[in-house]
């Protein structure tokens, strides 16, 4: 009884309370008269807003036992308020999250900070907003001094701190502290885990999270994990496990497969794909082309634009203008061009930007210009891509004219006039603009060194890349590359290793471009073992390591192992190129095997539809040559349908010499004389045939000739590399500044060699 005269006490303040607040809204003439409502009906409303824990019975029972009738027409009114309060809510929220994302961070603060009431989500939006404008500080100050956090206020801090820098730490510690995790929570810190580079943790995360979690958006980030790493079966695994799986899934196993170079296994996907979207048309088309086979590429595109379900996008069309510009497919390019005019992408700075460039690869730098001075808003990437357009034409006037007009350069820009100048062989200007650059990244310091590599002036690699160490630049894997290839340029095994070293220390042993360059650079420094030991251990090899590795089998005379290696590479689906069967050709020569090399020199159009080149011409005449079918060889030079070059007649020349055919001899080295007028090899050959077939007078006419015209043999020339100095010498040179200590070092091995030569052979005498 008492507690019941308590509720009934409640109730009457409650009441009154309403009816103040009913008389005052009668004072507001600009609100029309609501519907009518109960009192009854209107108080339950009201004491649910101020006693939520009141049941519906005990409620209806104590308002009847104090009002049985009455109407009133105001409480519409309030309703209607507290929605509209939580409108505005939802609104203020929706507001920050679009200025946010719009990078108008600024604006997203002045809508939070004049919000009357905030929630939850509203403090989320705001760190958000901080978050994905890279201001970093300001979110975690947000998340700090917010009043109640659930689950998505932490996973909002923890993908803000994966997104700005890869901030591990500290996401880690908010991850363990989250009160109840759930899969975007574990989603997000397996990301962080793999963009860290800490792999194992994200494995061990991945494996300790609820399955029901998993699918698709956990197992999305590990095989993100598992494909950067270039452990493809250990992706399709998990992909093929997976109970739900989503557009990214099958788009990032296409995608991974693509840029490994495994095209037939991504098709195959993306053949069963239930649905694509436009990025998985793009990663597919953009596979073919980065694989060399443009027709695929183009035929898919056009199977894309047929069947209509998917519309494309500016990435796709660049990726289009991108091949037609590679491939030298002007035809194609115009098309694209039209294509992009007629459906309403005329006007996008992305599109514009490639097709400069594409004109430019075309040998169209008019067009190219043309497009750029069309474009209304140009930014620096409309800069530097007409930049590069005249790079790539190996117009270094035009370029420089452009870049100095340039109203603001930058990295890029400064990068592409030194890579330009280093293309051409101006490494003084190269070198000059470098030195002028007002700040440096990684790549332009890689542009010196592979400069300097390309350009044969490998000790100055070495050089910048020790500068680039001690300026703590970060290593790039390219910068791996340039200087892995200037070490296997100069056989320096030592320095190789170093840098093997520094690679391991740096935790870039599982990038494919430096595992395909280690097995380059220890083949060509003679440790085979080394280079095959690597390729072995390459989780997912790409046509370029079984490139590397074939070559390298064939340089060092293992030719039936080369042959081998051929063979499982087409076993496994792996489509070979032009480099490829030139190594396979080169293992033909150096074992001998006129007939497999005939197979396979034919192979390359009857089975991969590609012509064979130059060079591929050059091994073959090697091959007959020194089987002694110089007959044979002479016919196939006469067949090439194009111009032989000096390394076709030298290799006829060579062969020639070797088997005493005179008359062949004369039309290689005529040929030579055409070709390479200064060279003073084809003389010496010439000379020495004549000497040996009885006909001294000619041969000394043929090397008078060769001193009338000043025509010089280069010298023989080595190095050795002491304390990671090259010393290089030439046949009869004395200009070394240890010259003295040499010979006499020199002299000193020789008299010890001639003692212990004679001991031994007294020893023999008395045994």
């Amino acid at each position: 009884m008492f507690c019941l005269a308590a509720a009934v006490q409640h109730r009457v303040v409650l009441f009154m309370k309403m009816r103040f607040h009913v008389y005052m809204l009668r004072f507001q003439p600009w609100i029309s008269p609501p519907k009518t409502i109960t009192t009854t009906r209107l108080l339950l409303f009201y004491e649910r807003l101020h006693c939520p824990n009141t049941s519906s019975s005990a409620s209806h029972r104590i308002t009847h036992s104090c009002y049985s009738t009455g109407t009133l027409s105001e409480p519409y009114f309030i309703m209607g308020q507290s929605r509209k309060a939580d409108k505005s809510l939802v609104s203020f929220n929706s507001l920050i999250t679009k200025h946010g994302r719009s990078g108008d961070v600024r604006e997203a603060e002045s809508v939070f900070y004049s919000m009357p009431s905030r929630n939850t989500v509203s403090w989320t939006a705001m760190l958000t907003a901080y978050a994905e404008n890279g201001e970093i500080v300001n979110a975690r100050n947000v998340f700090d001094i917010m009043p109640q956090r659930n689950t998505a206020s932490y996973n909002a801090m923890i993908t803000a701190y994966v997104k700005n820098g890869c901030m591990i730490d500290e996401a880690f510690d908010l991850f363990s502290r989250i009160p109840e995790h759930n899969a975007v929570s574990h989603a997000a810190m397996i990301t962080g885990f793999v963009r860290a580079g800490m792999f194992g943790k994200a494995e061990n995360l991945y494996f300790e999270t609820p399955v029901d979690w998993r699918d698709p958006v956990c197992s999305n980030a590990i095989i993100g994990g598992y494909l950067k790493l270039g452990r493809f079966e250990e992706a399709f695994r998990i992909f093929d496990g997976m109970v739900v799986r989503d557009v990214v899934s099958w788009s990032s196993m296409i995608n991974g497969y693509c840029r490994a170079g495994r095209i037939v296994d991504a098709r195959y996907l993306f053949d069963n794909m239930p649905d694509r979207n436009v990025v998985t048309w793009t990663a597919m088309i953009d596979g073919y082309m980065k694989d060399g086979n443009f027709q695929e590429g183009f035929e898919l595109f056009l199977k894309m634009r047929r069947e209509g379900k998917v519309a494309v996008n500016p990435i796709t069309l660049s990726v289009m203008f991108d091949a037609c510009g590679s491939f030298t497919r002007y035809k194609e390019g115009i098309q694209m061009h039209g294509l992009v005019s007629r459906i309403g992408h005329n006007f996008e700075v992305i599109l514009d930007n490639s097709i400069i460039i594409m004109y430019c690869r075309l040998g169209s730098l008019d067009e190219g210009t043309k497009m750029f001075h069309k474009i209304r808003k140009r930014d620096e990437i409309s800069w530097n891509s007409l930049i590069a357009g005249y790079v790539w034409c190996a117009d270094m006037d035009g370029a420089l004219e452009v870049f100095e007009r340039m109203p603001k350069k930058d990295v890029v820009s400064w990068t592409t006039m030194v890579s330009g100048f280093f293309t051409k062989g101006l490494t003084e200007k190269a070198m000059q603009l470098f030195r002028m650059m007002p700040e440096k990244d990684s790549f332009s310091w890689t542009a010196v060194i592979s400069g300097f590599v390309n350009n044969e002036e490998y000790e100055e690699a070495f050089h910048w890349f020790t500068e680039m160490l001690q300026e703590a630049v970060t290593i790039n894997p390219l910068t791996f590359s340039s200087i892995l290839s200037a070490s296997s340029c100069l056989a320096t095994l030592n320095q190789g290793l170093q840098i093997h070293a520094l690679v391991i220390k740096m935790n870039l042993k599982s990038d494919l471009s430096i595992q395909n360059s280690l097995v380059s650079m220890y083949s060509k420094c003679g440790d085979l073992p080394s280079a095959y030991r690597i390729f072995v251990n390459i989780d997912s090899p790409n046509t370029v390591s079984f490139n590397s590795m074939i070559t390298g089998f064939a340089q060092n005379g293992f030719g039936e192992e080369a042959l081998n290696l051929f063979n499982k590479m087409q076993k496994e689906g792996r489509e070979p190129n032009g480099i490829t069967f030139l190594g396979v050709l080169s293992a033909c020569v150096h074992v001998g095997l006129v007939e497999e090399g005939w197979k396979y020199f034919k192979l390359i159009k009857s089975s991969y539809n590609t012509e064979a080149g130059p060079d591929h011409y050059a091994c073959m005449v090697d091959l007959l040559g020194r089987a002694g079918l110089l007959d044979e060889a002479v016919e196939l030079i006469n067949s090439m349908p194009f111009e032989p070059h000096p390394g076709i007649w030298g290799a006829l020349l060579g062969a020639s010499r070797t088997h005493l055919r005179l008359n062949i001899a004369e039309l290689a080295a005529q040929k030579l004389v055409e070709l390479e007028p200064n060279n003073a090899t084809t003389y010496v050959v010439l000379s020495h045939l004549r000497s040996v077939s009885g006909k001294k007078m000619d041969a000394d006419q043929f090397m008078m000739a060769k001193k009338r015209k000043g025509i010089k043999k280069s010298p023989g020339c080595s190095w050795v590399v002491v304390k990671d100095k090259v010393n290089l010498f030439l046949a009869g040179d004395k200009s070394h500044a240890h010259i003295e200590e040499i010979r006499i070092t020199l002299l000193t091995i020789g008299a010890v060699m001639r003692q212990l030569y004679c001991h031994t052979h007294e020893d023999q005498f008395h045994i």
